[in-house]
């Protein structure tokens, strides 16, 4: 857990990236590969159909005679999640659009449940916001909740102890994207 996030948007983040930034595959012929030549193309993760006929276009125009076998060898802008070199284009454009709309956030979140992208995208369901820090969170969650708190004991209360207590008992789950941007979500 930590304690930076922020409170002035409880909307959830949004992210748009303009096309250099989209995340993309580089798939690599698998025959040239095998003969000493490195022969592919990188390819925009936007269709799989598209994708499909980019890499019949890069086989067709291999070194090598007859090349059928590809692999995806390297990607970018997927913000650390991981790829399968023999991941299905369906696969990865659905986590390129997941990514696309969530940023950063959404890579965290799809690593944070195993790689499991349908778990990642149900996890924002109980997204309870972005803030400063956990501790701005506790302290605001409390508050909100309608308990009362004399002015002479507001001092001694420990919002950050209380932030990281609610992490730690399985309450919430907090992911830093940034200094003094927070996103926290509440656990099922």
């Amino acid at each position: 857990m930590t304690d930076q996030f922020t409170s002035d948007d409880h909307a959830g983040p949004a992210t748009a990236l303009d096309a250099s930034d989209r995340p993309r595959i580089y798939v690599a012929c698998l025959a040239a590969y095998n003969n000493g030549r490195l022969h592919g193309t990188w390819i925009h993760a936007t269709n799989p159909d598209e994708i499909s006929e980019q890499v019949l276009d890069m086989l067709a125009a291999s070194p090598e005679p007859d090349a059928e076998e590809w692999a995806i060898h390297d990607y970018e802008h997927f913000h650390g999640c991981r790829i399968s070199e023999w991941a299905s284009f369906d696969t990865v454009c659905e986590l390129a659009d997941f990514i696309e709309e969530h940023g950063e956030l959404g890579a965290k979140l799809y690593s944070q449940f195993g790689d499991d992208l349908e778990q990642a995208e149900a996890a924002f369901e109980d997204y309870a916001g972005e803030y400063r820090s956990a501790a701005d969170f506790a302290e605001e969650f409390v508050r909100e909740t309608g308990t009362e708190i004399p002015a002479s004991l507001d001092y001694y209360i420990d919002w950050t102890a209380l932030a990281r207590d609610m992490a730690l008992n399985g309450e919430i789950m907090v992911f830093q994207t940034g200094f003094d941007e927070v996103h926290v979500f509440w656990s099922r």
